[in-house]
């Protein structure tokens, strides 16, 4: 469970990487991603695995394999994509989501909430299909 915003490079690699494989309307393999996205090709292998078993992608084996979307770029939002990879975002009051806090109010004031906010709408509003063109 993602308990605040964090963007780590798996989320990066998946979010770039089905953009691209959505923009190529193709195939396109694991090296192809490394590549552009400056990224170790085992790394991106391991996500796009990830992706493939949540059914966005479709991949094939084979010096001719590689990736293919697997989901409607107009559905798909980089939301899905990022929980996909790191877990459901909640938004809560507390960073730690403890029950009790020695303090009357929280020292971050709501500095935590707005922020997880801002960022989960953002990407729940932006579909592959917006990163296409």
């Amino acid at each position: 469970m993602a308990r605040i915003v964090t963007y780590s490079e798996a989320a990066s690699i998946g979010m770039h990487g089905l953009v691209l494989i959505a923009r190529a309307g193709e195939v396109i393999n694991v090296q192809k991603i490394a590549e552009i996205t400056n990224s170790s090709k085992h790394h991106v292998a391991k996500v796009m695995q990830r992706l493939v078993k949540d059914g966005f992608l479709q991949s094939s084996r084979g010096p001719q394999g590689g990736f293919i979307l697997n989901a409607d770029p107009k559905q798909l939002t980089l939301l899905q994509i990022y929980e996909s990879i790191e877990g459901e975002v909640k938004v809560l009051n507390c960073p730690h989501d403890k029950p009790i806090c020695p303090f009357d109010k929280c020292i971050l004031g709501n500095v935590v909430p707005r922020m997880t906010t801002l960022f989960r709408e953002q990407l729940s509003n932006t579909t592959l299909f917006d990163l296409m063109q």
